[in-house]
């Protein structure tokens, strides 16, 4: 990083000038850095972790057992805006993806009986991985007087074959043109076509 700091012109050449601009080079970066630390202190995926318990407790973030840092970091970074958006079904699935649980299915008032029942549809490992962290979103981000379900979904792979079979038919009209007992008629051949698919799906 050194080369972002040029040394000046009659201290371009010389026996030390390469340890000398190195040296230049540090000092500056160290400097940079110095300035940087309390920025860097305001983001919960850069500052120490005696301070990201202050910014998980202004942003009402409690962290649970055996959490991993990376994880509990996201939650604080992102939990003013997950707030916001949690009230809406879009918002609700982005909370999903930011934290890094993935594609989330949301069904609601599938029962007319049970009205209140939203249900979460996942797959059987985000479900198995994430059993803590989902517990908190529904409690944390959940809407009011709303019950929540988790529906697993399990993905088959199908293959579907395409093929064309068409057949064509015609249709033959006779017409009297004369008298009856001078009767001639004539054949008018008309073609009519018809053509159909037929789709296999096979699992």
């Amino acid at each position: 990083m050194a080369d972002r700091y040029p040394l000046p012109v009659w201290l371009k050449s010389g026996e030390k000038v390469g340890s000398l601009k190195s040296a230049f080079g540090n000092w500056w970066n160290q400097v940079e850095d110095w300035i940087k630390t309390p920025l860097n202190q305001m983001n919960a995926e850069t500052c120490s972790a005696a301070l990201l318990k202050y910014h998980a407790y202004q942003k009402d973030v409690t962290r649970f057992n055996d959490e991993p840092d990376e994880l509990f970091r996201k939650r604080v970074k992102y939990a003013e805006q997950n707030a916001m958006e949690a009230g809406s079904k879009t918002g609700f699935i982005q909370i999903f993806e930011r934290l890094g649980i993935g594609y989330l299915e949301i069904v609601e008032r599938e029962d007319a009986v049970n009205w209140d029942v939203i249900s979460l549809r996942l797959s059987d490992s985000q479900v198995a991985s994430n059993t803590e962290l989902l517990s908190y979103i529904v409690q944390q981000y959940g809407r009011t007087c709303r019950r929540y379900e988790l529906t697993v979904l399990t993905p088959v792979e199908m293959t579907v074959g395409v093929f064309e079979i068409g057949h064509t038919w015609a249709l033959d009209v006779a017409k009297q043109v004369i008298e009856p007992w001078e009767a001639q008629t004539t054949i008018q051949n008309t073609a009519i076509g018809h053509s159909w698919s037929l789709d296999v799906a096979s699992i």
